[in-house]
């Protein structure tokens, strides 16, 4: 069995255990340019947990107007590169709910149903055109668009389609009309696209790309392939990452079943379908329970007591039993950040694509571009899956953000900012002139919470600088972010004993 495919079934697990919703986070308009500060603090309470409200975020609806700060920076600095990893859009459920229907939804693509969005139908059009693009041999035989009158398994839904096109226009917005990020005569080398080999993910980035590139050209377009869910390349073999997971699991399992409250909702709720209790858990319910409350359809009811009339009462699931298991879940993701085990796992799960976006930043600062490879690459979008992006946040210490959302999206902006004076900044000679003037942000579905990361909190209080420095994430990255497993390099943390 290959390393990346013992990882994707660990991770799966995960996915079926912590579907943890987002916390809530206020809308922040602009209001213009700050010489000062580009990411405002709103000292306000954290309001009550409530299972209902926070899965209303989790479905991210793409009929809400979103507000970003992406692309703000202070007077006189310079975008330099921005690398975006997303979570794929709405889905079909991947698990089903013994003894009930499947949810009824149309999966075949039409702008004349909603949610809708002005640049769907063109998006429909340009991706029959899809046999012009450069592919990794494994996607070539994945579909461009969601095509099934009934969704199949894991399929992406036509919601996911457009919460990816307003994603992609909302950083078009950001990045190309504001910085020029691209021109429309985008060289291939100055775009890297990479996703796992799921339909849902490789859809998902086409629908961000068509949103967000100043001309959507199949001939400049190459798609590779990540064989892990963790985007783990080369690195992947890591017996340490597993362990800590195998810990994490039972963590979980024991917090699972001491919730007495969840084992009655499960018992109930076997008994209205007339199932087994362990065949309903072993379901993973909450999977097509959202798939109902996300697309407003009734929770299901049993087929096996269904008539031409209305189900007798009683035969249905209801939002009561939803809202115990949504509970449940935020108990779960407050517990595992006590434990720490989840952000040890995470630490050395995200490393590896970490590291090869603090390597692009620092080629690109260094300005040492080369002709080939992914030297010129200014944007790069990875399409992936909670459990992809889970980890990333955890490990860049932003747990408090709560589970990935559908459509969610991390951003890293590198920038070059003004010539200091020789009186405002000292050059550090172990680090080299060039990295003086450089600097990144990290953004979360359009928040900034650079200086939330565990790299750059300290600098937030003690400097006066309003971006954090590079030289703060490439410290990080390379040895700082391992300080939590006892280590000092991803080699010896993967391969030490874990007790």
């Amino acid at each position: 069995m290959s390393v990346a495919v013992r990882i994707n079934q660990l991770t799966v697990i995960l996915l079926s255990v912590h579907l943890i919703p987002t916390n809530p986070v206020a809308e922040q308009r602009s209001l213009g340019k700050s010489r000062k500060r580009v990411n405002p603090v709103l000292h306000t309470d954290a309001p009550a947990p409530d299972p209902i409200r926070d899965t209303h975020q989790y479905c991210n609806y793409p009929n809400l107007t979103e507000h970003g700060w992406e692309g703000h920076s202070p007077a006189d600095y310079r975008l330099l590169s921005v690398q975006v990893m997303i979570r794929h859009g709405d889905r079909f459920p991947l698990y089903s709910i013994p003894k009930t229907k499947k949810p009824a939804i149309d999966c075949v693509l039409s702008d004349k149903r909603k949610p809708s969005h002005p640049l769907l139908a063109y998006f429909i059009s340009h991706m029959a055109l899809g046999g012009r693009g450069q592919w990794d041999s494994s996607l070539g035989s994945l579909p461009r668009l969601p095509n099934h009158s009934t969704c199949e398994i894991g399929e992406l839904t036509q919601t996911g389609v457009v919460q990816h096109l307003k994603n992609g226009d909302h950083l078009r917005q950001a990045y190309i009309k504001r910085h020029n990020l691209l021109t429309a005569d985008w060289s291939p080398r100055q775009l890297w696209v990479e996703t796992t080999g799921k339909s849902r993910t490789l859809q998902s980035g086409l629908a961000f790309l068509f949103g967000f590139l100043p001309r959507f050209d199949w001939s400049r377009l190459t798609v590779r392939q990540q064989w892990s869910t963790l985007f783990c390349s080369s690195s992947c073999d890591c017996p340490a990452r597993n362990r800590y997971l195998d810990q994490e699991q039972r963590r979980q399992y024991r917090q699972r079943t001491a919730d007495t409250e969840l084992e009655r909702t499960y018992v109930a709720m076997a008994k209205t379908l007339g199932v087994a209790t362990k065949i309903l858990r072993a379901a993973n319910p909450v999977d097509a329970l959202l798939c109902h409350f996300c697309h407003g359809l009734p929770f299901p009811c049993s087929s096996t007591q269904t008539t031409l009339n209305a189900p007798d009462e009683g035969a249905c699931l209801t939002l009561q039993h939803f809202a115990v298991i949504r509970r449940q879940q935020k108990d779960d993701e407050l517990e595992r950040r006590e434990a720490g085990l989840y952000r040890r796992y995470a630490v050395l799960a995200a490393h590896p694509y970490l590291n090869r976006t603090a390597m692009r930043m620092e080629r690109i600062a260094r300005g040492s571009q080369t002709r080939k490879g992914t030297e010129e690459a200014v944007f790069a979008l990875a399409s992936g899956h909670d459990v992809t992006m889970a980890p990333l946040l955890s490990a860049l210490g932003l747990e408090r953000v709560g589970f990935p959302k559908f459509a969610a999206r991390l951003v890293f902006e590198l920038w070059n900012g003004p010539e200091a004076k020789d009186k405002e900044r000292k050059s550090d000679g172990k680090r080299g002139k060039w990295l003086e003037n450089m600097f990144i942000r990290v953004l979360y579905n359009g928040e900034d919470l650079t200086f939330d990361t565990a790299f750059c909190r300290d600098h937030n209080r003690h400097s006066a600088q309003p971006l954090c420095p590079l030289g703060n994430f490439l410290s990080f990255v390379r040895k700082d972010m391992f300080n939590i497993v006892n280590a000092t390099s991803y080699q010896q943390a993967c391969h030490q004993i874990v007790l």
